[in-house]
This record gives structure tokens, sequence and C-alpha cells, in this order.
């Protein structure tokens, strides 16, 4: 038995981050038991914690590529696609712009459905991977997930996060009245 109490691999920040991106999983695939309210109630409180999460993955360098491997295929994001899509009709598409330093941002559309499903992949693939009977896979799985939380997952939770809020509260943000006062 090798002592794993100092791998990063196996700390309590990619523990808690496992238990996260499994409880979002879980949600995701079961989106058409759920009502659109109810879709956007978990993903604006989930996407917060995903975010902080990932954002205290361990750097974990890895000496090859081997035992990295991906699982969602593409007929698997499809299907969680157009589940959030049915349930989010006219709030499903917003704009994004492609780079917030860029001086020409130009918008493009896009849904929630695509942003979580894209997240939803990136966290399958993780928690499939780390569930490998294998400290290389592991610490692949760790690192695949902070490298892609870096890259675009964090970036589309944070779009989430926006676009969830407008929805959610757009009678207050397009109104004319304070806090709870007619």
């Amino acid at each position: 038995m090798t002592d794993n109490s100092k791998n990063p691999a196996y700390s309590k920040n990619v523990l808690e981050m496992i238990l996260v991106a499994n409880e979002y999983c879980k949600f995701i695939e079961d989106a058409e038991k759920y009502s659109k309210e109810e879709i956007l109630n978990y993903l604006q409180k989930v996407c917060p914690l995903l975010y902080l999460k990932g954002s205290l993955l361990p750097d974990i360098k890895l000496e090859s590529n081997k035992f990295c491997e991906r699982f969602v295929t593409e007929e698997h994001w499809e299907k969680i696609f157009i589940s959030i899509k049915e349930k989010l009709k006219e709030d499903n598409e917003f704009w994004k712009t492609s780079d917030v330093k860029s001086k020409d941002e130009i918008p493009v559309k896009t849904s929630i459905a695509e942003e979580v499903a894209d997240i939803y992949q990136d966290l399958k693939d993780f928690i499939i991977l780390y569930q490998k009977n294998s400290k290389s896979y592991k610490e692949s799985a760790v690192a695949e997930c902070n490298f892609f939380f870096k890259r675009h997952w964090g970036i589309k939770v944070n779009r989430i996060i926006n676009v969830v809020h407008h929805i959610i509260y757009k009678k207050i943000i397009e109104g004319d009245n304070y806090m709870y006062f007619d």
C-alpha cells in the first residue's frame, strides 16, 4: 500500500470537486424530470460552487498524457444539449462576446444548453477517469479537469451565472421598483 496523503490528486479540494461535479452531472442527466424554474434555480446555485471548486484544484504536472481519456460521446452530449434546450425554450439563447480582452468584440449567439452540455462533458470525463483504479489515471483526471477549467469551463460557468441571474431577476432588473417598495 502506498501513502497517498501527500499526493495532490487525493487532496480534500479534489474530493470536494468530485462531489460537486458528480451532483451536477446527475442533475443534468435527469433534467427532463425538472421544470424550467428548477433547472434555472439549480444552475444559479451550483455554478458558483463549481467555479470555486474548480479554482481550488491543484496543479499536477504529468509525465505523459497516456492516461488521459475522454468518455462522453457526441451522442451523449447531444442528448444533454437537447434536454436542456427543450426545457429552457425561449430563455435558452443569449449573446456572448468572443473575448473579454478583445477591442473588437463580436457578439455571437449561443445557448445555456450548449454551455451546460460542454461543462457536463468535461466534468463527466473527470469523474469517470478519476474512478479508474490507478494513481496515474487520478492524476490525469485532476490535471485535465484543472486545465479545462482554466481554458473553457470556468468561463462557461461564469456566463451561465450571468445569464441565469438575468432570467431569474428579469422583473427586478428591468423594473423601476427599489427593493420591495411599491
